[in-house]
């Protein structure tokens, strides 16, 4: 009898080494490891301590930082998007932004298996370091509108992470560009609303919340205007559910202690659960 013919790898599943055809004559090539500088990533990760549980902690805030990364990459062109008035490509990227954000929701639920005893290991290790620092954080509140001028300061040692904020921090925000197209769509808006400090959080406008409500009203006429309405509610109840997520996986690890960067902890976070980013988009739904 002759040999059975070499096993097909179901779909998705990664090919025997062994099988003819697989290549490995790699010596140059671009392989798979070279392609993701795995070397270089799998050797970012370095422990304060011999704490076993401290590289669960690092390897959560670098996988948060790589989607926050992809993040501010799709919420820059989603903004460039609506500002060319080509909202069609944006509502994907909107979209994308929501599945990241519902990928690091679940990235509380690995960290929430870190008890208090567990980061007590190493806690007392880490200084001063604390989230509070991440400048990609802080970009992604600016770009969607959560301005505060205050929150540069604790950046003033980090001059290029520093002059990217404050570059964002005078540009039109994503929802200034939604609000902007509005106007552009022929909706009378104050003109306090489009001339205002981008500096500063938009604050509720009854002029913005009677353009949605038309849009609402007759969607099928504003079909892409109340789709992008859509996706920015839906953006908004993500990031929402994320920080309410970071609140309780907080308090279970740490309880009311203050936090290692030097602010309040938890009260700090309940505080931030407040700020509504697109307020005439969440008031309209009372107006209808």
């Amino acid at each position: 009898m002759g040999r059975p013919a070499p096993r097909a790898a179901p779909p998705g599943e990664m090919p025997d080494p062994l099988e003819p055809g697989v290549r490995t004559d790699l010596e140059g090539a671009l392989t798979y490891g070279r392609y993701l500088a795995l070397d270089e990533l799998l050797a970012c990760q370095r422990p304060v301590s011999t704490s076993h549980d401290e590289l669960l902690f690092i390897v959560i805030h670098q996988a948060t930082e790589l989607w926050l990364k992809l993040m501010i990459h799709e919420l820059r062109a989603a903004r460039a998007s609506i500002r060319a008035d080509d909202l069609g490509p944006s509502f994907k990227m909107l979209a994308r932004v929501s599945r990241i954000q519902e990928q690091l929701i679940r990235s509380w639920d690995v960290l929430s298996t870190l008890t208090p005893a567990d980061y007590l290991t190493f806690r007392h290790l880490l200084g001063p370091a604390s989230g509070f620092q991440s400048h990609q954080y802080r970009m992604v509140e600016y770009i969607l509108g959560n301005r505060s001028r205050a929150k540069l300061a604790v950046f003033a040692g980090a001059p290029e992470p520093l002059a990217q904020l404050e570059a964002e921090l005078v540009s039109p925000s994503l929802y200034d560009e939604a609000i902007r197209c509005l106007a552009r769509r022929g909706f009378e808006l104050a003109p306090a609303v489009l001339e205002r400090d981008l500096a500063r959080p938009h604050a509720h406008d009854v002029t913005v919340a009677a353009a949605w409500e038309e849009v609402y009203r007759d969607s099928g006429h504003h079909w892409e205007l109340y789709e992008l309405a859509e996706k920015l509610v839906d953006l908004e109840d993500w990031f929402r559910q994320w920080r309410f997520r970071h609140v309780t996986t907080v308090e279970r690890i740490i309880g009311l202690k203050p936090g290692t960067g030097g602010t309040s902890g938890v009260p700090y976070l309940r505080r931030a659960l407040d700020h509504v980013l697109f307020p005439e988009l969440w008031a309209v739904r009372s107006m209808l």
